[in-house]
């Protein structure tokens, strides 16, 4: 199940992309839904002022939800950064979205503490490999140069 924030979340990152509107296919295809749900989410965020939809031009978000698409995002990244620097968890990504929605700001906040964040987040969350940059992903190909310097 996707929250409101989590598609804002998702408007904001194809926003970032796409330069300009999102449609609803695009919209549907990153958070792995019909394109009847994510219209009809798309509907219940416009009345809530987060949204403006122009049929067969798209979706973008409002300074509110905006605002609203950058806190949760910085939440994702606290937890997606927490789940895998500090608890090596394998599939933080799944983890950290099925977290998300359940963290409040409270934690969230403590988290932060944790993983002490750098101060350009969420801006360091890149929407193209739908990752925080500041991740200790150790790569195949970082092993394999790391293993012929030794």
């Amino acid at each position: 199940m996707n929250t409101a924030d989590q598609y804002v979340e998702a408007i904001y990152l194809e926003q970032q992309i796409e330069n300009g509107p999102v449609s609803t296919g695009t919209l549907a295809d990153r958070l792995d839904i019909s394109p009847a749900s994510a219209n009809d989410m798309i509907g219940k965020l416009e009345s809530r002022n987060l949204v403006d939809h122009e049929k067969y031009t798209g979706v973008t978000l409002t300074d509110e939800g905006i605002a609203r698409a950058r806190e949760a995002l910085q939440t994702y990244c606290i937890i997606e950064r927490f789940l895998m620097n500090v608890l090596a968890v394998e599939s933080f990504r799944t983890e950290a979205d099925e977290l998300e929605p359940v963290i409040d700001e409270l934690v969230a906040e403590r988290l932060d503490t944790i993983i002490d964040r750098h101060p350009d987040c969420p801006d360091c969350f890149d929407p193209e490999t739908n990752a925080c940059c500041y991740l200790d992903l150790v790569t195949e190909s970082t092993k394999t140069n790391e293993q012929r310097a030794d």
